[in-house]
């Protein structure tokens, strides 16, 4: 019994492992999902006050009956720009939440950040901040199969197992730290780089209430770093490179690519956006987006380009986002000062 447990808890284990690389606060667009990339980023706005944010993925529809679907939404602001030399806060929250597999792993998500940015003479800017949220973890046990209800040929929930989930529920506290810095040398060039650190507190994360010899149930710290740009080529082009790298417990992921707006209008209320990212060793992701005014929508679909195109038709992922950036009248409404390259006169 102990050893069928224990060999169940390491198929978890793995699984939980893996979702937490390929799901857990996973986009790829990355950059349209600041808070869950650095909680630095919180206030980070580089051309508005505030902002709101939703984002949904769909994953690998094509070859499981129950695909993963993660989903967000979120928002930020900057306060205190009155009150602060040369500098302000930055406040946000976000709600994330993951469904996976046939045993319907559901992973609700709730953080809440601050961030305390400082200009560093007129081009450039430091910041650092965290975030401290609330987890849970559940899972529905009926439609899982263990290794005694294996008779040979087939698995049948019909007959009784020996092992015992003693909470196919679980909640723990989490915490991220991370730190950003951006040099903005002329309204044609950005440049914005940051680390982050996830799971700080390391807490157990567990659906048995004991863990075998030998095995840590604890979350194991994630590392995110990025960097990207901006930069002014015309009146009617702004490109975008950058670059992101996570690693958690040697699993690591490492994406690049660019994107760029092309103005619509003699104002830039009305852009399109074409970009191209390729995650290395996975999938090219192409994207496309529209921008009206202060929303802005992005489209991607993730192309597999491993050894799983195979078997899914190189059909991996679709994902967008969807976000409304505003201002505050009494920073000068829309007249306000762009700290990136920008259409807007």
């Amino acid at each position: 019994m102990i050893l069928k447990k224990k060999i169940v808890f390491i198929c978890f284990a793995a699984f939980a492992l893996s979702y937490s690389n390929a799901q857990d606060l996973h986009f790829s667009q990355w950059f349209n999902s600041p808070l869950s990339t650095n909680p630095a980023n919180t206030g980070f706005i580089p051309d508005a006050d505030y902002r709101l944010g939703a984002n949904y993925r769909n994953q690998w529809s094509s070859i499981m009956s129950v695909p993963y679907t993660t989903m967000s939404i979120w928002g930020d602001a900057q306060v205190f720009r009155d009150r602060i030399e040369n500098g302000w806060l930055g406040l946000g929250g976000m709600i994330l939440r993951d469904q996976a597999g046939s045993g319907t792993l559901t992973s609700t998500e709730v953080y809440g950040s601050v961030a305390y940015h400082q200009m560093l003479g007129y081009t450039s800017l430091l910041t650092a901040g965290f975030n401290a949220g609330w987890i849970n973890k559940r899972i529905n046990t009926t439609n899982l199969k263990f290794p005694d209800q294996f008779d040979g040929k087939f698995f049948d929930n019909s007959l009784p197992t020996s092992v015992e989930i003693t909470q196919p529920s679980v909640s723990l506290f989490d915490i991220q730290v991370g730190m950003n810095y951006a040099y903005f040398p002329s309204d044609k060039t950005y440049i914005n780089a940051g680390f982050s650190v996830w799971h700080l507190n390391r807490a157990r994360e567990s659906f048995f209430a004991t863990d075998p010899v030998g095995y840590d149930s604890r979350l194991q710290m994630r590392y995110i770093g990025f960097i990207n740009g901006s930069f002014k080529v015309s009146d009617l082009v702004i490109v975008n490179p950058m670059g992101y790298y996570t690693n958690q417990a040697g699993a690591s992921e490492a994406v690049l690519g660019l994107n760029a707006q092309y103005n619509l209008s003699n104002d830039g209320e009305q852009q399109v956006v074409g970009g191209l990212y390729y995650r290395v060793g996975d999938a090219v992701i192409p994207m496309i987006g529209f921008i009206y005014k202060n929303i802005r929508l992005m489209f991607t679909y993730d192309v597999t380009a491993s050894s799983l195109s195979k078997y899914n038709g190189s059909r991996g992922a679709w994902e967008f986002s969807l976000i409304d950036y505003g201002t505050y009248n009494q920073y000068n409404g829309d007249r306000r000062q762009s700290l990136c390259p920008s259409f807007r006169q």
